[in-house]
């Protein structure tokens, strides 16, 4: 079996460099056009070439999706922006179209292609269609179940790589095929600009009763019929890896820095735990660590039944932590210059964040720029200095453990 590959997202330049502190192997984002997250920051060209370029210097790789369904008038666009991804050295564009397909093969051919998820591949058969028109991997369906992948693993050529989804936000549509946002709002999911109408609060309306809202109750926070639970798989990898997927993919091209650092940095160590020892339990602490990042409730979407096995959601997020500073720099004398998320103060217990992992220490002598003694850092992007754990760098982070959630 094949090293599996950890992919994470970036809606921007510091969730990149996040994920590629953090442990990922390949990072995907997207550029101004033709992607499915219009509200994430995306980058430029001259974004994507940096982009391309740090990653490459860390020796990691670069997806960007084209996966928007496209008209007509998109199609110009479309073969300029492949262009542009095989000219600048792009490692993948992510696809959905299959005029997508053929305008990347026709202009980019040198340009690797990995078919988005939105073309709901459900069957080996389909996969092998792709595989022949030029895809080099296949991103599954979200809707197979654990059988499902294993069949087509088996059955597809060898050479033709499977990725598949292990964490993050779920679509109540089929494959994030959805038109609800578009018909509600005029903002079209399919073109990157879902308004997640699946989110909000609905209630019923019987016909002989207009202006009477019958609620349909969930929970004590109210009625959310359409918005489905997470997906968290990092206990199930093992499972997903002897089936055969090459690739974990992480959801979460809208997420902050924080979010990517401490989502990667557990699925970073539960394959590093698996490929060291197959047969060793699950360690329940990376669990633990990805519900300190704020998330809704979770469970593992289809792969264990052909429905899914967590009914819909409320969209109310909860978190293990709280995410309080970035750290900037770290000085020789141990102090670190932070910027400051949430407020924090001195003498409370805080938690250093690293690619290795999470430590406990003290919050200790807290100062400004100017060396002023703080009691607390109050002020949105504040910054301050504390000495931290040796070992600290920049690009680190510090939470505050929220009593009860871990």
């Amino acid at each position: 079996m094949k090293k599996p590959e950890l992919l994470a997202p970036a809606g921007g330049m510091s969730q990149l460099v996040a994920a590629v502190r953090f442990g990922a192997d390949a990072v995907y984002v997207g550029g101004q056009r033709f992607g499915l997250r219009a509200y994430a920051g995306n980058f430029d060209d001259a974004a994507l070439r940096r982009a391309v370029d740090y990653v490459h210097a860390h020796d990691r790789r670069l997806h960007v999706t084209l996966n928007a369904f496209l008209y007509n008038d998109d199609l110009d666009g479309l073969a300029q922006a492949a262009r542009a991804l095989e000219d600048m050295g792009a490692d993948a564009a992510i696809v959905a179209d299959p005029a997508a397909v053929e305008i990347c093969c026709e202009v980019a051919p040198r340009l690797p292609l990995h078919l988005s998820t939105q073309a709901n591949t459900l069957n080996w058969r389909a996969a092998a269609f792709w595989h022949r028109n030029g895809v080099k991997r296949v991103i599954l369906a979200r809707e197979l179940n654990l059988e499902d992948v294993r069949g087509i693993c088996a059955r597809v050529p060898e050479d033709l790589e499977i990725e598949a989804f292990v964490h993050g936000a779920v679509c109540a549509s089929y494959s994030g095929r959805c038109v609800l946002s578009n018909y509600l709002t005029g903002r079209d999911a399919n073109q990157g600009q879902c308004a997640q109408a699946c989110r909000w609060k609905y209630a019923l309306v019987e016909e002989k009763r207009p202006g009477e809202y019958l609620p349909v109750f969930e929970d004590a926070r109210g009625t959310y019929i359409y918005s489905a639970a997470d997906l968290c798989m990092i206990e199930h990898l093992k499972a997903l890896w002897q089936a055969g997927v090459v690739s974990f993919k992480i959801e979460g091209r809208m997420k902050t820095d924080y979010y990517v650092a401490t989502v990667v940095g557990a699925y970073r160590r539960a394959i590093d735990n698996l490929l060291e020892n197959p047969d060793a339990p699950f360690d329940p602490a990376l669990l633990r660590e990805v519900q300190c990042a704020s998330h809704r409730a979770s469970g593992t979407g289809f792969y264990f039944t052909r429905r899914p096995a967590d009914p819909p959601g409320s969209v109310a997020y909860e978190r293990g932590a709280d995410y309080v500073a970035k750290v900037l720099e770290v000085y020789p004398d141990g102090r670190a210059l932070v910027e400051q998320k949430n407020k924090f103060v001195r003498g409370e217990t805080l938690q250093w964040l690293s690619p290795a992992g999470s430590r406990d220490f003290l919050c200790e002598d807290l100062r400004g720029e100017d060396g002023e003694a703080l009691d607390s850092a109050p002020h949105p992007k504040q910054r301050v200095t504390l000495p931290l754990p040796a070992g600290a760098q920049a690009g680190d982070f510090l939470r505050r453990l929220r009593a009860g959630k871990i």
